[in-house]
């Protein structure tokens, strides 16, 4: 993961601020480089940070061709190339597979022709699977060409000025001249630096190419059938997809967490994985199945975050009780603690590292200014209370259980590999609408309501929260979101996803106590983190982070999600 910039300027080179420069250099502490180039009517340069992850050795950044003078700044993962999984430095293997791309093409396109460098780099970054935010410069054409996966992973956003443009990992509104927006995920944009339209270059977007209406990029076919209303399939234990799922998801994590590079070695610490932990069904499965993945000898910690938030303490009026604070209510705290219990249980050979980070309402006032202008253009209040949970999260500054006594100590988790589980309430019908959906209108409804939420995928707010999470020098991981992972989980029928219209699985016949019934919402990923022991964990409710930390309505509770930032 890395922070990377690119500046036109019809004029002399664009000097990014300390503050611009300051942000990259947080998302990538272990390397900062910068490069230049001139073109016929500007001039251009580069800067990259890196936080390097994918091999014991530093590759710094940007890349620069000595043959050809082409650069390439690259923040993100690519896990396969054509589905095969690539081994050691992935920014060395993508600048090969541009160079490669661009390097039989003419730089004078014939005339009436499309232009066959821009179709010739965005196929072969479709062939990529995994995260990243781009930008690629090809001297030979003249042309620098910067986007984001297809689903939108990793954070990139651009400035356009009177005098050219900024593209950059991270917002500086100071030093901009101009607003700040997202880079669509939605294909890929190229700027002709040779362009003769006046001091502006000329920019163009181009499209994912398409196979079947489909985005070869992602490669995804779905599963639209729908089940007979008189007599839907049940979805029991039984059933082929709980142990497809375990399989499915077993891939996605070991790409992701098998091959963490050791901690620089200035840090005393050993732990290279934390999970974002509410205890909830979709982190407690990847804690589970990491378990199972990970040497038992490699510590994980889990990052539970809690708000002291002043509109519900006063509605909930004083205690008498020491033991009960601001923090301890906090349902994601509840839930943390209770499924953490059920993990030691579980899984007892192993160190899990529960961290209570714990925000007060004064932390939270002090930082709100910085959240805010990382999340930019982003300006909502869901936006923020969103944002600021994922933000202390992330930066995984706590306390802990000493081993000696049940007092805590101060602690900061030095992993800089984080787990999450968003994606899983898309793909398996988790959100209060899929529900709503379902009881207004059925399974058509349901599958209409997926739908929706599968066409968002690259729409959503991964942008946002790549910001506020990398700011700590820390890179999220999606296991959900995995290309290979979508696939499988679009190819399923919607019974096997969710149990809504099924008759309500007894908890007595699967022995647990304290429960009636398996909820139908995301019911496949229920009953496999049943299957694996975890059974209290799979009877929980679904919450959003922002509720479940407290972070909602942390100022007026009469504050409307979508009301703007003051």
């Amino acid at each position: 993961m890395c922070g990377i910039l690119f500046t036109y300027s019809s004029g002399s080179e664009l000097a990014p601020s300390t503050e611009l420069l300051d942000r990259l250099q947080g998302r990538g502490p272990d390397h900062i480089g910068k490069t230049s180039s001139k073109c016929s009517n500007g001039s251009l340069s580069f800067v990259s940070s890196v936080l390097a992850l994918r091999s014991e050795g530093l590759v710094r950044q940007p890349l620069n061709d000595p043959h050809t003078g082409s650069v390439l700044c690259w923040s993100g993962e690519a896990w396969f190339l054509d589905d095969k999984v690539i081994n050691g430095n992935d920014t060395e293997v993508v600048f090969d597979l541009l160079l490669l791309a661009t390097a039989s093409i003419d730089p004078l396109p014939l005339p009436g022709r499309k232009d066959q460098v821009d179709e010739a780099v965005v196929n072969a970054l479709s062939r990529i699977s995994g995260p990243y935010a781009f930008i690629y410069y090809d001297a030979r054409h003249c042309k620098v060409f910067y986007g984001r996966d297809p689903l939108g992973r990793r954070s990139l956003l651009s400035c356009k000025r009177r005098d050219g443009i900024m593209v950059s990992s991270v917002p500086c509104t100071a030093s901009s001249g101009g607003n700040w927006t997202e880079v669509e995920a939605n294909g890929i944009y190229a700027i002709s630096s040779d362009s003769t339209e006046g001091l502006r270059p000329l920019e163009s977007h181009i499209s994912w190419p398409e196979v079947n209406n489909q985005s070869a990029a992602l490669r995804l076919s779905k599963n639209t059938t729908l089940p007979d209303p008189i007599q839907v399939p049940i979805l029991g234990l039984d059933v082929p997809a709980v142990d497809a799922l375990l399989n499915n998801l077993r891939h996605s994590l070991a790409v992701r967490i098998l091959a963490i590079p050791p901690l620089p070695s200035n840090s005393k610490a050993s732990t290279k994985l934390a999970i974002l932990f509410s205890g909830g069904l979709d982190c407690t499965l990847i804690a589970r199945i990491v378990h199972d993945l990970l040497p038992e000898d490699q510590d994980v910690d889990l990052l539970n975050v809690a708000f002291e938030n002043p509109r519900v303490l006063k509605a909930a009026g004083a205690t008498s009780n020491p033991t009960i604070t601001a923090f301890t209510q906090c349902p994601d705290r509840v839930t943390g603690l209770k499924s953490y219990a059920e993990l030691q249980r579980v899984c007892p050979g192993r160190q899990w590292r529960f961290v209570s980070i714990d925000v007060a309402y004064s932390e939270f006032t002090s930082h709100r200014p910085q959240i805010i202008s990382l999340i930019y253009p982003h300006q909502t209040e869901m936006d923020l209370s969103i944002a600021c949970a994922l933000y202390f999260a992330a930066r995984g500054s706590g306390s802990v259980s000493s081993s000696a006594s049940a007092d805590l100590v101060p602690y900061t988790t030095a992993a800089r590999v984080l787990l999450s589980g968003l994606g899983a309430d898309e793909l398996f019908a988790g959100y209060t609408r899929h529900a709503t959906a379902f009881a207004r209108q059925g399974h058509e409804g349901l599958a209409y309501e997926l739908e929706l939420d599968y066409q968002r995928l690259g729409k959503r707010n991964l942008g946002r929260d790549d910001r506020v999470i990398s700011h700590w020098a820390r890179e999220v991981r999606y296991p959900y979101l995995d290309e290979n992972f979508l696939r499988w989980a679009l190819s399923l029928p919607l019974w096997e996803k969710c149990g809504f219209g099924q008759p309500e699985t007894p908890t007595e016949s699967l022995n647990l106590e304290g429960h009636s019934v398996l909820e139908p919402s995301k019911k496949l990923l229920r009953l496999l983190l049943w299957k694996l022991g975890m059974k209290s964990a799979a009877a929980e409710k679904k919450r959003a982070i922002q509720f479940g930390a407290r972070s909602a309505k942390m100022e007026a509770g009469r504050t409307k999600g979508t009301q703007i930032l003051s």
